[in-house]
C-alpha cells in the first residue's frame, strides 16, 4: 500500500512587544543578541530556510528550504515581528509555501494558527471566533490564499472551537492521539479509543452537533515525543528510519505517517535539529521509502472512511485536560522542588472579570461610532496588518455610520485597541510556565495594564483598584516578590506610557543626539516645533516644543519640554501640554536666565514650578535607547579603564609569560586585568570596520592560548561572526573585486583557526549561490576552491533552486 509522509512544525513565540511602543525591547537573557526572537531566528527560523545536507566528509553539498518539504504554522505575531525584522527569513517562508504548492499537488504546506495563542476551550464563543477570524485574516494577508488547515494553541480543542472553525471554512486541524475518544467506520459501533489508541495513518471525519463537520488528524505520539524529548535529531539517518518505522505493512490502506512537534525543536532545542529533518527528508525521499505529502493534498487524495469524536478540553501539553492554564494542575516545568502554580487560577479569574467588566460598556461606547461593535472588531485585523491613513480611512468608510472627527476616531481606536489587549492578555505562555513573575506571566499582566489604561482614558471609571484586588490573591513561589498586585505595580504599572512620556524621552534623548526635526519613535510621531539649547561647561538645558501623534490610536498631543544635564548621569526633564505662545515664551525667559548665570539649582527650581508633577529622568528612557546613552555616557569613563587595564598589562605581560612557563599560578589580579585587556581588543578588531588585521588578532590569541586566558566565546563568535556576514554580503554584491574575496578567506580562515565554533550559516549560503560561476574562472578559482574548504562547501552537487538568502 502507498506509505505517505508528513512532519508538521508548530512555529511559535509569545508576543513580547512592549504594550505602550508596540516593539520588543532589549532582553538581556537572549545574549548576545537583542531579544530572544532574534536569537532563535538565528537558531532555528533561518536554519531552516536553508538546512545543509553533508557528504560523508561533512562538506555541505545541498543547501534546502525544509519549510517547502514539511507542513508548518507560524503563530501570526511572530510573523509580524519577522517581517520587520528578519524580512529574508520571513520571504523565505513565504517562497516554501509557493513551493509547497507546486511540489504538493497546488495544496500548500503553511497552515493558519488562531491568533495569538489563546487556550480556546476557556475563551468565551466571542474570542473564539475573532481569534480564528484574524488567524485566517493574517494568513490571507502573507500567503495570499486561504488556509485550509489551523492551528489550535496546545491543540487544545472543544466541539465549540471546532463548530467556529468549519463556519470560518477551515477544513482540517491537527491533535494528539488522546485527544481521540471513540472512532466508527462510517456506519458501524463507535469504539473507544482513549489513551492514546486511536490509529494515527488516517484522516478522521468529526461530525458536529450543528450539522458542520472538519477533518481531523491525530500525530504519531511516540515518534513525535521522541523527537522533542528523546534525542531522535542527533542523527538524520537514526531520525528516517524511527519515522519509518511508524509504518505497518499489514495495514490494507494509504498510510500517512505524521509528526506534530514545536518547529523550534529543529535548531533551538536541539542544535543542528534542521539539519537531521533535512538529511532525513533527502534520505526517505530519495530511496523512494515514503512520499512526502502535506495534510491537504492527502485529504484529497485520500478523503475519510471514518468519523471520530473528540475528548473535550484536552490539550497536547497537559494531562490534566486544559488544567494548565486554570489552575494547580502539577503540571510544571520542572526544576522548582516545592513550587506551586496556585497563582494560575487567580490570575485566571482576575482576567475573565476585566474581560467581562468590560463587553457592555465597550458595546454600548462603541455602538456610537462603528454600526456593529463586534463586527467591527473582528475586521480590525486589517488596521492591526496596516496602520497606514488609507487602512484606516478604509477601515472607517465600512463601519462608521457617519464621517466621524478626529477625536471619535481617536476613540474609536482606543475601544478597539483596549479589545485587542483583553485578547491579547489570554496568551497561554502566561500559564504556561512555574512562575508567576516570569517574563511571560508579567507580559500578559502588562497586557491587561493597557487595557485598563484605554479603559480609563475612555470611561473614567477606576477599574484598576478592582483588578488589583483580583490579583493579590495570585501568590508568587519567591516570597520577596510578593502577590500579583505587586507584579502588577513593578512591571506593569511602571511601564504605562501615554504622550507626555513619548516627549519626555524625544526631549532626553535629543539631548545627546540630535533628532530629525520629523522623527518616529516606535510606534509614535514626532514633530519639533521648536528648540532652544544653553551649554555651561558639561552642562546643558534644553527647552522646546513638539507634536507627538500614535499611530495606534491616532492620539496627538503639543507638548512643552525642558531638560537639564548636569554633565553625568544626572539629568532632570519636565513634560507638560502646550499651554501657549505667552507660556512657553515665559518659560524660555525664566530658564535661559537663570543658566546663563551658570545657576543650576535655580534652573532646577524653574524647571520644576513650570513642569510641576512631571519629573523624568534616564530611567524614564525605554530600555534600548537607556543602553545606548548610559554607554555614551560612561565612554569615558570606559576608556579610562581600558587604558588602565592595557597599560598594566602590557607592563606585565612579560611577567605573565615568565610565569605560564614556569607553570605557576598567576595573581588573580593580573588574570582578571590580561582577560578584560585580551577580550575587548579582540572585540575591538573583530568589530573594526577596516581590513582585518591579523598581525594584531594572532599575537592576542597566542597570548590566551599562552597564558590560558579565557576568551569570551560568545561575544567573541557573534563579533566575527557579524563581521563575515557583512563582508561575505558585500562580495555577493560584487563577487569579481578580488580584495572581498581576499577578506571572506582571511575571515574564514581566522574563524576555522579559533578554539571555539563560529556559526558559518550566512555565508555559507552566500558562497553557495555566487561562487560556482568564480570557479570557472582559473584568476580566482584557487582562491575561491580555499574559502569553500574552509567554509565547508563543496560544490560538487548542482544548487538547489531553494536556497534562501
Amino acid at each position: 500500500m502507498e506509505r505517505y509522509l508528513c512532519i508538521h512544525c508548530h512555529f511559535y513565540q509569545p508576543p513580547r512587544e512592549n504594550p505602550w511602543l508596540e516593539a520588543v525591547e532589549i532582553q538581556d537573557s537572549a545574549y548576545p543578541y537583542h531579544d530572544w526572537n532574534q536569537r532563535i531566528t538565528a537558531e532555528c527560523y533561518a536554519p531552516n530556510s536553508a538546512a545543509r545536507i553533508l557528504d560523508g566528509e561533512g562538506h555541505i553539498v545541498k543547501i534546502v528550504n525544509n519549510y517547502s518539504r514539511i507542513s508548518f504554522n507560524f503563530g501570526p505575531t511572530l510573523l509580524s515581528w519577522m517581517e520587520d525584522n528578519t524580512p529574508r527569513t520571513y520571504e523565505a517562508i513565504l517562497e516554501a509555501d509557493r513551493l509547497s504548492r507546486r511540489r504538493f499537488s497546488g495544496h500548500g504546506s503553511a497552515i493558519a494558527q488562531a491568533y495569538n495563542h489563546m487556550i480556546l476551550p476557556l475563551a468565551n464563543r466571542r474570542d473564539k471566533h475573532t481569534q480564528a477570524l484574524w488567524g485566517i485574516r493574517d494568513f490571507e494577508h502573507r500567503f495570499g490564499r486561504a488556509p485550509e488547515g489551523m492551528w489550535l494553541p496546545e491543540t487544545a480543542v472543544d466541539v465549540d472551537s471546532l463548530e467556529v472553525l468549519a463556519e470560518l471554512g477551515i477544513k482540517f486541524t491537527i491533535l494528539a492521539p488522546h485527544q481521540a475518544r471513540q472512532v466508527r467506520k462510517s456506519g458501524k459501533p463507535w469504539r473507544n479509543v482513549e489513551d492514546a489508541k486511536i490509529d494515527p495513518t488516517r484522516p478522521y471525519l468529526c461530525r458536529l452537533p450543528s450539522g458542520q463537520s472538519i477533518n481531523l488528524f491525530f500525530y504519531d505520539g511516540p515518534i513525535s515525543r521522541a523527537v522533542a524529548f528523546e534525542k531522535l535529531l542527533s542523527s538524520g539517518e537514526h531520525f528516517a528510519n524511527r519515522l519509518l518505522s511508524g509504518f505497518n505493512d499489514r495495514r490494507r490502506w494509504a498510510q500517512l505517517m505524521h509528526i506534530a512537534t514545536d518547529g523550534e525543536t529543529y535548531g533551538h532545542h536541539h542544535p543542528h535539529g534542521d539539519m537531521a529533518l533535512a538529511y532525513a527528508l533527502d534520505y526517505i525521499e530519495s530511496r523512494g521509502l515514503a512520499r512526502i505529502t502535506n495534510y491537504g493534498e492527502f485529504l484529497e487524495k485520500h478523503p475519510p472512511v471514518h468519523e471520530v469524536e473528540i475528548a473535550e478540553r484536552t490539550a497536547w501539553s497537559c494531562a490534566h485536560g486544559v488544567g494548565r492554564w486554570m489552575d494547580n494542575c502539577g503540571c510544571n516545568s520542572g526544576g522548582h522542588g516545592g513550587w506551586t502554580q496556585q497563582w494560575r487560577g487567580p490570575l485566571r479569574t482576575a482576567l475573565d472579570w476585566l474581560r467581562d467588566d468590560l463587553a457592555q460598556p465597550y458595546e454600548h461606547a462603541a455602538a456610537e461610532l462603528l454600526r456593529d461593535p463586534w463586527a467591527a472588531r473582528n475586521d480590525y485585523i486589517s488596521a492591526v496588518l496596516d496602520r497606514g491613513p488609507q487602512t484606516l480611512d478604509g477601515f472607517f468608510a465600512r463601519h462608521a455610520p457617519r464621517r466621524l472627527s478626529h477625536d471619535d476616531q481617536v476613540r474609536a481606536l482606543k475601544l478597539l485597541e483596549m479589545q485587542r489587549h483583553l485578547m491579547l492578555m489570554y496568551t497561554s505562555c502566561g500559564w504556561f510556565f512555574d512562575e508567576l513573575t516570569g517574563l511571560e506571566t508579567t507580559q500578559v499582566i502588562q497586557y491587561a495594564a493597557r487595557a485598563l489604561q484605554l479603559s480609563e482614558d475612555i470611561f473614567g471609571d477606576g477599574r484598576e483598584q478592582h483588578f488589583v484586588e483580583l490579583l493579590s490573591h495570585a501568590r508568587s513561589n519567591l516570597p520577596e516578590m510578593g502577590s500579583g498586585a505587586d507584579v502588577f505595580q513593578r512591571w506593569a504599572k511602571s511601564a504605562a506610557l501615554n504622550l507626555l512620556g513619548v516627549g519626555a524621552h524625544y526631549a532626553i534623548s535629543s539631548l545627546f543626539d540630535a533628532r530629525a526635526e520629523r522623527d518616529q519613535i516606535f510606534c509614535y510621531d514626532v514633530e519639533l516645533q521648536d528648540a532652544q539649547r544653553w551649554q555651561s561647561g558639561k552642562a546643558q538645558l534644553m527647552v522646546g516644543r513638539a507634536s507627538v501623534c500614535s499611530r495606534i490610536t491616532r492620539e496627538d498631543a503639543d507638548v512643552t519640554f525642558g531638560v537639564l544635564h548636569f554633565g553625568d548621569h544626572n539629568l532632570s526633564a519636565g513634560v507638560r501640554p502646550f499651554l501657549g505662545d505667552d507660556s512657553y515664551r515665559q518659560l524660555l525667559q525664566d530658564a535661559s536666565a537663570a543658566f546663563t548665570r551658570a545657576d543650576l539649582p535655580q534652573s532646577l527650581r524653574i524647571l520644576d514650578r513650570h513642569f510641576a508633577g512631571t519629573s523624568y529622568s534616564l530611567k524614564s528612557l525605554f530600555r534600548d535607547e537607556q543602553r545606548r546613552i548610559v554607554r555614551r555616557i560612561f565612554d569615558s569613563v570606559l576608556s579610562e579603564t581600558e587604558a588602565s587595564y592595557s597599560q598594566i598589562y602590557e607592563h606585565h605581560a612579560a611577567l605573565l609569560r615568565f610565569l605560564s612557563e614556569l607553570r605557576a599560578p598567576v595573581p588573580r589580579v593580573l588574570r582578571v586585568t590580561a582577560e578584560f585587556v585580551i577580550n575587548s581588543e579582540l572585540r575591538r578588531l573583530f568589530e573594526d570596520s577596516r581590513d582585518l588585521d591579523l598581525d594584531r588578532v594572532q599575537p592576542l590569541l597566542d597570548a590566551a592560548r599562552r597564558e590560558d586566558i579565557p576568551l569570551d566565546s560568545t561575544g567573541l563568535e557573534f563579533a566575527l561572526r557579524r563581521r563575515l556576514n557583512q563582508t561575505a554580503n558585500a562580495w555577493e554584491d560584487d563577487p569579481e573585486n578580488p580584495r572581498l574575496l581576499e577578506q571572506v578567506e582571511k575571515l574564514a580562515d581566522l574563524a576555522h583557526s579559533l578554539p571555539f565554533t563560529i556559526n558559518l550559516w550566512r555565508a555559507q549560503n552566500v558562497y553557495y549561490r555566487v561562487a560556482r560561476q568564480l570557479l570557472r574562472d582559473p584568476q580566482h578559482s584557487e582562491r575561491v576552491t580555499r574559502v569553500g574548504d574552509l567554509l565547508g562547501v563543496s560544490l560538487a552537487a548542482e544548487p538547489q533552486v531553494e536556497v534562501a538568502a
